[in-house]
């Protein structure tokens, strides 16, 4: 009877986590859907569209079969070896970044140089740094952990490793990436044992760093100011912010309608990246954006659950992967939502899964695909144990 309860325990688990699969799939179709809603118009009189409505619909399209390619591959991948290659994917991120910052390699587009031509497509390194952060930070952590209660021997090796970093992202400039890096190496450290005291304090010292850097450089002032007071100036500094919220008030319960938008027609900037979640609140309403919202939740849940589940069988690179890919999407997707809705200062960061953009939709999907392979692998260990 035990023998023939194992069995059936073991056909009865399932070999992969069917709610986070299933919440990564409505966020990625419900991005589908919204980008071209936001994008028409924007596709319709663009110089670089040939003023074709479906554009952005047929890029983004492309953008998530290669995600989805892309996923399927790094699913394929066991964890150990990202493990074992975590360093040489950490250089490669950084050799990407400085070459970025090459001229005649690095494109330029709209004052920030963030991407390298691919002459169809452009590639923003930044984004595969997050996923690579991730690895090397689980990988470090897991090797110093004896360590991580001192500043010396725990925190230091890893401050070198963000001073080649920091500076390379805000050369570009790109503080929102820098921001979410360090809060993957941050959680990450803490996540494996780092001392409370010493987290706290560190913690204190990037804030005060973080506003040094929005000080020091006048256009980051200019749209820390217009963050306090939008309406101050509707028409200059406060204007992203201004027609967001403008998008939130039209939007009310239940949105003015799929399509119905009128924020995106060439009022509200980046409607289809950074705004999309603006074009969200206008059209779907309240509903909507609660609804993404709640779908970022779940999934950042569930990569904690599945980190907690390999931490218990003692795979605690495995869990400081899964749970730094949750802080990742969860605080990536928290900043955009923040500074869509006028809770925080306007950044240039993307809603994950959803907004435009191509390395953006590929890094996350590979990061899903490595989650869903913890997953997949702390089930399979379960099954061993019930045979």
């Amino acid at each position: 009877m035990i023998y023939q309860s194992h069995i059936s325990s073991q056909r009865a688990l399932p070999n992969f986590d069917q709610s986070l699969i299933w919440s990564a799939m409505l966020l990625l179709s419900l991005g589908l859907v919204m980008v071209y809603s936001a994008s028409i118009s924007i596709a319709e009189g663009g110089r670089n569209t040939n003023g074709y409505p479906a554009y952005f619909l047929v890029r983004h399209g492309a953008y998530l079969g290669a995600g989805l390619l892309a996923g399927l591959i790094a699913f394929q991948i066991p964890v150990r070896l990202w493990q074992k290659y975590s360093l040489h994917l950490f250089l490669l991120g950084v050799v990407l970044l400085v070459l970025v910052l090459v001229p005649g390699i690095g494109r330029e587009v709209n004052g920030s140089r963030r991407w390298i031509s691919l002459l169809i497509v452009n590639f923003q390194p930044s984004e595969f740094m997050k996923l690579l952060m991730v690895i090397y930070a689980a990988n470090y952590t897991v090797r110093k952990a004896a360590y991580l209660g001192s500043f010396r021997k725990g925190f230091f090796p890893m401050l070198i490793v963000m001073l080649m970093v920091g500076p390379l992202l805000l050369l570009e400039p790109d503080l929102g990436a820098f921001v979410v890096i360090t809060a993957i190496m941050m959680a990450i450290l803490f996540l494996g044992g780092m001392d409370l005291k010493l987290f706290a304090g560190l913690t204190g010292f990037l804030i005060i760093c973080l506003l040094l850097l929005i000080w020091i450089e006048p256009y980051r002032m200019q749209r820390f100011f217009g963050f306090m007071d939008p309406w101050d100036d509707p028409y200059g500094k406060g204007y992203q912010l201004s027609h967001a919220l403008i998008a939130f008030g039209r939007g009310e319960w239940l949105g003015v309608g799929l399509g119905g938008s009128v924020e995106k027609l060439f009022y509200l900037p980046e409607a289809h990246t950074d705004f999309l979640l603006a074009v969200i609140a206008e059209e779907l309403g309240f509903i909507g954006v609660m609804t993404v919202a709640a779908l970022f939740g779940w999934l950042v849940i569930r990569a904690f659950v599945i980190g907690r589940q390999a931490a218990m069988r003692e795979r605690h690179f495995s869990a400081l992967v899964a749970q730094g890919i949750g802080v990742w999407l969860g605080v990536q997707a928290f900043i955009n939502m923040g500074v869509n809705m006028g809770v925080l200062p306007t950044k240039g960061l993307t809603l994950p899964l959803m907004s435009f953009g191509g390395s953006s939709i590929v890094a996350s999907c590979i990061a899903l695909a490595i989650l869903l392979r913890v997953d997949w692998e702390n089930r399979q260990l379960m099954k061993g144990y019930a045979a």
